[in-house]
């Protein structure tokens, strides 16, 4: 299953707070690991890497997080391409 979307980058709130693209409902994937987590091949703005998305309860919604050697000099509040791919192989 493959998919695509624009997303706003934003930076979770506190010290050393990761920077992630929030996942539209209608494009979540079900969760399949343990903590939340759901194996996927993520291309964001032309870079890929095999990662995980995350359900987060507090924000009820499923988050791409979005390590800053992809996303280069976008940050919070930035608008970006993403492409997931479950990957069923992890």
């Amino acid at each position: 299953m493959s998919t695509a979307f624009k997303s706003r980058l934003f930076r979770y709130p506190g010290a050393g707070g990761w920077t992630f693209a929030k996942i539209p409902k209608k494009y979540a994937l079900p969760v399949t690991h343990a903590w939340g987590r759901t194996p996927v091949i993520a291309t964001v703005d032309g870079h890929t890497w095999q990662t995980s998305v995350w359900w987060d309860a507090k924000s009820r919604s499923t988050l791409l997080p979005v390590p800053k050697k992809i996303r280069g000099n976008k940050d919070d509040g930035d608008w970006v391409l993403v492409e997931l791919l479950f990957d069923a192989k992890r």
